[in-house]
């Protein structure tokens, strides 16, 4: 794989600007370098389905310029002649406690409104005369998200880091029976794999648009009732269709007809609606399902509520230099990271699936992820260079102007832009 320098666009390094050598993101985490092995491992995902239906697999190099800025991308999605957004909500930060900080994250209203009762509309006195750990469990109790900061050491011994660490990466397990299902001859990877979304932010979404990027009709769906992050859903719906239906008959008969089912509900939660991988599995044999949770699938925090900033803050990353303040990562690397493996495991499965059969269930986590990170080791201090992302940028029309953002890393099909929730009907073409 290719990690050197940014390029434009040819072989030879833009000249004239300032570049960032690979894995020289600020901070000592190899942010870069989880982000070029991610995208690597799902390119040659991609290339072997692509070879089993027959065809000719391009090069399968991994620029780490441009694999770093998608695991950014959310940064650089814009209409066109507007000004940044900030991606965060007033409310959500880093708040210094009586022993610490912690994390709140706000940007769901209804995650603000359980902060606010918690702690008040301006949670800040509150905040200061209470621990860390105090505050981040009267805003769980509240159905609310928080993290305090904590020690990598405290996360392994009195956290759930261990347990975590006890998962696979990536959890690839066969559920139940089904003939084999073998592809069609194409010239691209996904051509007439169905996959049904039902996520958010941001690791699913991810995982949906990398398989979006290699031909897979990838419809969307959103509850009725759910809060939708207009800024996320239309930097991670590229190629995507998007519909409006309730976990109900609707969503069954999606679900009987789709080859994947991704979904980041919290490990349990679709089970008890009669959504879990063997329901899927019994009324659709040879389906794929992908489980998705911020803090793992086993252990006593694996319902907990988590998204990539809280899970830094748990599991020691972004106390890298100590407790005094919180360092987070460059990029929201555990969301981004776990979205590519996801969909290589996809990918990989579905190899699988057409040589034996079987349904399956692949499960992956944020914080193991995170374990990841932990176990590739630390970068050397040194200069921190920018790049110039305009070689990997774009425009595209889409339900929400015409969009400047980052190309998928190499993809294998063109994406349409991201429409709006309820523009398609809840059906397959």
């Amino acid at each position: 794989m290719d990690t050197g320098t940014p390029t434009n666009g040819d072989t030879e390094p833009a000249r004239g600007r300032r570049e960032r050598r690979a894995g020289a993101f600020p901070g000592p985490y190899k942010v870069v370098q989880l982000a070029a092995t991610c995208v690597a491992f799902a390119t040659a995902a991609a290339h072997e389905l692509l070879t089993l239906r027959g065809g000719t697999a391009p090069d399968s190099s991994v620029h780490g310029g441009h694999a770093a800025e998608a695991f950014r991308s959310e940064r650089y999605t814009r209409v066109v002649g507007e000004d940044p957004k900030p991606l965060w909500s007033p409310l959500s930060g880093d708040y210094q406690a009586s022993d610490g900080w912690v994390r709140l994250h706000a940007n769901y209203p209804h995650h603000a409104a359980a902060i606010r009762r918690a702690l008040g509309d301006d949670p800040r006195p509150e905040v200061a005369r209470r621990t860390a750990v105090e505050v981040e469990e009267l805003v769980l109790a509240e159905g609310g998200a928080a993290a305090a900061l904590r020690t990598r050491e405290d996360w392994l011994t009195n956290g759930p880091g261990a347990v975590i660490r006890e998962e696979p990466l990536v959890a690839i397990e066969k559920i139940g029976d089904a003939p084999p299902k073998p592809f069609s001859p194409a010239n691209i990877p996904l051509a007439g794999v169905r996959v049904l979304e039902l996520t958010h932010v941001l690791a699913g979404p991810v995982c949906g648009r990398v398989l979006a990027a290699h031909g897979a009709d990838v419809l969307h769906v959103t509850p009725p009732d759910w809060p939708v992050l207009v800024d996320l859903l239309r930097d991670t719906d590229f190629g995507k269709r998007q519909c409006v239906t309730g976990l109900g008959a609707e969503l069954s008969a999606l679900a009987a007809g789709t080859d994947v089912f991704v979904q980041s509900f919290r490990p349990g939660s679709l089970a008890r609606k009669g959504f879990g991988a063997e329901d899927l599995a019994g009324r659709n044999p040879g389906i794929i399902v992908v489980s998705l949770s911020a803090y793992g699938h086993t252990g006593p925090w694996r319902e907990r509520r988590g998204f990539d900033s809280l899970v830094q803050m748990s599991s020691g990353i972004a106390a890298h230099g100590g407790l005094d303040k919180p360092r987070p990562l460059p990029a929201q690397a555990l969301d981004h990271g776990t979205g590519w493996l996801a969909a290589q495991a996809v990918m990989t499965t579905l190899y699988r699936r057409a040589i034996e059969g079987g349904s399956w269930h692949i499960r992956l986590s944020l914080a193991r992820t995170a374990e990841s990170l932990h176990d590739i080791g630390r970068a050397p201090d040194g200069e921190v260079f920018e790049v110039d992302p305009t070689p990997f940028l774009t425009e595209t029309d889409s339900d929400f102007g015409r969009l400047t953002h980052i190309r998928v890393p190499n993809a294998s099909v063109e994406l349409a832009g991201p429409r709006k929730p309820g523009r398609d009907l809840a059906t397959w073409w």
